[in-house]
């Protein structure tokens, strides 16, 4: 990183922490959403405002990156989208439904206010203005279709949200890669934290499945169950992922160093969060029927949930280093085979397997990434010292 930036490093700011609260009270807004339509409609609805919904949060992780969140016009103004993103997340249960204008005008005021913060914010640095402003279009196209499905009904809204996603997920990959850079320690501690208070909505799915039912010993060893997957998904990520990913975007720089940023958070960390999201639905519908087999849907997010995570973790090691692994690949088409059996055996019994798969996981790599674990905190060790 070269010391221009390495100077304009900055910590991730409070408001950047109740920025991403929001965030993950749309999050939950998702569950709501397939907890009250498990059905494969219901199902591609959720994923489709998860994914964007990741899109909003990830522009801004971007743009908080550059610019600091401390300063007054970048304090307003993000206030101010974060006050369209919580009406957006209000209206989120019906975003395919009555509220679909809501959403559509919300989610454009946040998308507004990112590229207006971000073109004023990068002025002094055409290459990054350059880009932004190659950017701009397709970003305005998107939230612009979003909105547009709210006009519509039947078959042709779902797929306005698809068209809009493809064109805000891959169009920026038209543009190339000029003029951005990206700040490391920032952008991993930034990601790390969304994806913490994420796996948070899977322990408030553990308190309100359980309050769906009686406290009796098959609810109290399911929770304890859930409790167990969900400190896996903690676990899985914050071992020493972040202190890796770190290291490899410190030694690069330029568009290879962006690239990898990209990639690697922008792109593969939404299959984790919708992995993480999937599961918090599974679990709450798991705990209030502990004795009962779940439903296709429900099933499919027990299994498919944490199968997803997973494979986002091999995606992102075939990026880095061209192999797939073993572990996490063996582990994450576990978690996927799982879902037929779920579908005929108690609630309990299928989310103990998925339980006994994490630990079976991690019982591996504390062993077989013992040097490799050690390796990581050695090398951080310093950088935490100074």
């Amino acid at each position: 990183m070269s010391e221009q930036h390495a100077e304009r490093e900055h910590q991730v700011r409070p408001l950047e922490l109740l920025f991403d609260l929001v965030f993950v009270f749309a999050f939950t807004q998702v569950t709501t959403v397939l907890s009250d339509d498990p059905t494969w409609s219901g199902l591609g609805h959720g994923l489709l405002i998860l994914a964007a919904l990741w899109w909003a949060w990830a522009a801004y992780a971007w743009l908080t990156n550059t610019l600091d969140a401390d300063v007054g016009a970048v304090w307003g103004a993000m206030l101010v989208a974060m006050g369209a993103m919580f009406i957006a997340a209000l209206a989120v249960p019906e975003a395919f439904g009555r509220h679909g204008v809501v959403f559509g005008v919300a989610f454009l005021i946040v998308t507004v206010m990112h590229l207006t913060l971000y073109a004023l914010g990068t002025r002094g640095d055409r290459d990054l203005f350059a880009a932004i402003l190659r950017n701009a279009p397709m970003a305005l196209a998107g939230a612009a279709l979003i909105l547009t499905a709210g006009f519509v009904h039947g078959a042709l809204r779902p797929l306005l949200w698809l068209a809009a996603l493809v064109v805000a997920f891959f169009g920026p990959l038209l543009g190339g890669l000029s003029g951005w850079h990206v700040q490391p320690a920032h952008f991993i501690e930034r990601h790390g934290l969304i994806v913490i208070i994420a796996i948070g909505e899977s322990l408030i799915a553990i308190g309100l499945g359980a309050r769906r039912s009686e406290l009796d010993t098959g609810v109290i060893v399911a929770a304890l169950l859930g409790l167990v997957v969900v400190t896996s998904f903690w676990l899985a990520y914050f071992d020493f992922f972040p202190m890796r990913l770190q290291q490899l975007l410190t030694d690069r720089s330029g568009a290879q160093q962006t690239a990898l940023a990209r990639d690697v958070y922008t792109y593969l960390h939404l299959p984790m969060v919708a992995g993480i999201v999937l599961f918090a639905f599974a679990l709450k519908d798991a705990l209030a029927h502990v004795g009962d087999e779940l439903g296709t849907i429900p099933a499919l997010a027990l299994g498919g949930g944490p199968a997803l995570y997973l494979f986002a973790y091999v995606a992102l090691r075939y990026r880095v280093v061209r192999t797939l692994g073993g572990g996490r690949l063996i582990a994450a088409v576990a978690c996927a085979l799982l879902v037929p059996i779920a579908l005929v055996v108690p609630a309990l019994a299928a989310l103990a397997l998925v339980a006994a798969v994490w630990v079976a996981l991690h019982v591996y790599e504390i062993v077989w990434w013992r040097d490799a674990r050690a390796q990581a905190r050695a090398l951080r060790a310093p950088a935490s010292a100074s």
